[in-house]
């Protein structure tokens, strides 16, 4: 590819700004924590006179790192834009954490872009964290390059990395995965610079600056063997089919044909290039950009998500067209304490302007705490962020990604348009958080911020769930992992000045009877005046599982008047509902009023509920009540080699293997049904089991009664 300069970002306080969709490029950089994709970043960043020098992880002085919690764990938790200018190309370089716990930022940023940089490290190799990162790319059919980082690693071998790229992915086909560049290597064994294989020109860098040049002779036979099998799996894709028997017959194929066909392979995600870069003297960064622009799809080439009307009507497809229909989504939300809340936007269709009316809809998150809203808001002003600085815009195009101040509906996942043309976006699939965190306010005056807080971080975070459990009474926060949770709680300490307290995370159970039991409910109270006066006494059995409650009136003799008894009715369920023997709800059970005595005067409403409460705990203390847990049905996805791990874990915890399946890819489909008390932290333990590798869904199935022994723990805690 030629050799060219990078551009500038334009006057000073203002961002790059373009005059159409194909010039523009949205890259989300993906790969496991520590590849790298930061460094690169700030590399990038330099060679385009973005910045001027980078910045190092480690210092906390990276521009996509901005928050605390980065500068303290040396690590991305958010996804970041990073936009840069480069052959009058605007290129929205979207940095994604790693860890397993932000895969919602690493979708929101596959949403945003139009093609993945696989980042991966030439010292580390690929694990299997890196392979499941591929696989969420795979699932969205992300066109994607690789980028092999850190060759000035000692211990990096680009050969050996290619080969294990091509094996893990090349899915069995090794010439999807073939290098543009191959190192340079100095007479210390250190590289210097890159051989182009499409251009034949060396890329040297030794001297500091990128020189262009011949390469040495000895250097020709390894660039024609790597080059003849790059150009035979580039225009194996063209749609010129007379190109393959003129290469073979031959003829000279020109670069420039050559790069189309390339960027077709690329966009149709049939053909994956190797890049290389590292941070020596900026080794690749200008080929890398090279690369981004002629190689990867621009958002034209890209198709649209499909669209409905907010009650679901089916519209007709749109394109990226600058003066088509408003249509974008909200990708991430966050909140600024002098700004307020900052909405990242991908623009699909239209322009955004500022202070323009849109209409915001967001549906089909109600299940995470985002109720279903269409609203008409004003937009604020429009930016182009640069790490935690603000850049201003007088437009997002179709096909950009900008910034959006004081959106204060708008939340991760919604949709902006026309507010007389309103659309909704088809949403992006979001993992379901599995590890619970209950929590408490630390004093009095979090607890009086505390809902406020929870609300902001539902709103900016679709991969965390609030749930406010009725049973057990504790505000529960369903999160990824870990990581997730301490970022969660550093966010609602730091940004919102709140301060809570993680406490034991209790299941809900149920209580239900073993057998048949008696009980007389007396509620007698004579101080003078007007009295209570109900007694009753009523007969209960245990229903099937699953058997509700029944309630059978048999009073003969009209011992119990009949406007009382729905007043014993109602006491026996209100019993229920505060448990007999644990605290927690009854269910499964026949209870039936066999006899009682009432008082002309003194006899009530309120007195015969009393009685029917009474009457309930009576029977329960004349017989065994069982605890009941909650089992779900669990799916874990393995690979093969943790399944043996993985099976004796599951028996540890009282878990039942239903089957086991191949799924591909050497992984393995374990389902199995398991207490879920024994799996509250499964979200973390099955990571460890599985190196990172291991995946799992779960549903409530059923409630079955718990084991004698580990009843009578819970039963002995809550009593103590």
């Amino acid at each position: 590819m030629a050799d060219r300069s990078g551009g500038s970002t334009g006057a000073a306080g203002a961002g790059p700004t373009v005059d159409g969709p194909d010039r523009v490029r949205n890259v989300v950089l993906v790969g496991h924590t520590g590849a790298g994709k930061t460094t690169l970043v700030e590399s990038l960043l330099v060679a385009t006179g973005t910045i001027s020098r980078p910045g190092r992880v480690e210092d906390g002085t990276t521009v996509s790192d901005f928050e605390d919690i980065e500068h303290r764990q040396h690590r991305s938790v958010a996804l970041s834009l990073a936009p840069v200018e480069f052959d009058g190309v605007k290129i929205n370089l979207l940095d994604t954490p790693g860890y397993a716990d932000f895969v919602g930022d690493l979708r929101a940023g596959l949403r945003a872009a139009d093609a993945a940089l696989f980042v991966v490290s030439a010292a580390d190799g690929v694990d299997g964290s890196t392979r499941m990162l591929w696989d969420e790319c795979a699932a969205v059919g992300m066109p994607r390059a690789i980028v092999v980082t850190k060759l000035d690693s000692p211990r990096a071998d680009f050969d050996e990395m290619t080969a294990i790229c091509q094996r893990v992915f090349g899915d069995g086909d090794s010439d999807r995965v073939l290098p543009l560049y191959l190192p340079l290597h100095g007479d210390d064994e250190s590289v210097v610079g890159l051989m182009g294989l499409l251009t034949q020109r060396v890329y040297d860098y030794s001297s500091g600056t990128r020189v262009t040049r011949d390469p040495d002779p000895e250097h020709l036979p390894l660039i024609e063997e790597a080059r003849n099998r790059l150009i035979e799996a580039v225009i194996a894709e063209s749609e010129d089919e007379s190109l393959m028997d003129r290469y073979l017959g031959g003829d000279e194929i020109d670069v420039e044909t050559l790069v189309a066909d390339l960027e077709l392979a690329v966009s149709r995600g049939s053909f994956y290039p190797i890049l290389a870069s590292s941070t020596v003297h900026g080794l690749g960064t200008v080929e890398l950009l090279e690369g981004i622009v002629r190689a990867c799809p621009s958002p034209p080439e890209h198709e649209v998500p499909a669209v409905t009307t907010p009650e679901g009507k089916p519209r007709d497809p749109l394109t990226c067209d600058p003066e088509g229909p408003l249509v974008a989504e909200v990708v991430k939300t966050t909140s600024d304490p002098y700004v307020g809340r900052i909405s990242l936007v991908r623009v699909f269709s239209g322009t955004l302007r500022p202070d323009m009316t849109v209409h915001v809809s967001g549906h089909g998150l109600a299940d995470r705490g985002h109720e279903d809203h269409d609203v008409d808001e004003r937009v604020g002003a429009l930016s182009s962020p640069l790490g935690k600085t603000q850049r201003q815009l007088n437009r997002g195009i179709a096909g950009d990604v900008v910034a959006v101040a004081k959106l204060t509906r708008a939340e991760t996942g919604d949709t902006l348009s026309d507010k007389d043309n309103p659309l909704l976006m088809e949403p992006w699939v979001m993992p379901d958080p599995l590890l619970p965190i209950a929590i408490q306010a630390h004093s009095k005056a979090d607890e009086d911020k505390l809902s406020q807080g929870l609300a902001r971080l539902v709103a900016e975070d679709p991969t965390l769930r609030l749930e406010h459990n009725a049973d057990t009474r504790q505000l529960v926060l369903w999160c990824m992992g870990e990581a997730h949770v301490d970022v969660l709680l550093d966010r609602l300490r730091v940004r919102y000045g709140v301060a809570v307290d993680a406490i034991p995370h209790r299941v809900s159970l149920r209580e239900t009877f073993a057998a048949k039991a008696h009980g007389r409910g007396r509620h007698v109270k004579q101080s003078g005046g007007h009295g209570q006066f109900a007694v009753c006494e009523i007969e209960v059995e245990p229903l099937p599982n699953g058997g509700g409650f029944e309630f059978v009136d048999k009073v003969f003799g009209g011992s119990v008047p009949r406007q009382f008894i729905p007043s014993v009715e109602k006491g026996v369920r209100a019993q229920m509902a505060r448990g007999v023997a644990a605290g927690y709800p009854v269910v499964d059970l026949r209870v039936t009023l066999v006899d009682g005595k009432a008082h002309s005067v003194d006899s009530s409403d309120m007195a015969f509920q009393m009685a029917g409460s009474l009457a309930l705990r009576e029977a329960a203390a004349a017989t065994e009540v069982h605890l009941l847990e909650p089992v779900s049905e669990t799916s874990i996805v393995i690979s093969d080699e943790y399944v043996g791990a993985v099976m004796s874990d599951l028996s540890s915890r009282r878990g039942r293997v239903v089957g086991t399946e191949p799924v591909g890819s050497g992984r393995t489909l374990v389902r199995a049904e398991i207490p879920e008390i024994e799996i509250s932290r499964y979200a973390i333990d099955l990571r460890s089991l599985s190196h990172g590798t291991g995946q799992f869904s779960r549903s409530y199935a059923r409630h079955e009664p718990m084991p004698h022994q580990l009843a009578a723990k819970v039963k002995a805690e809550l009593s103590s």
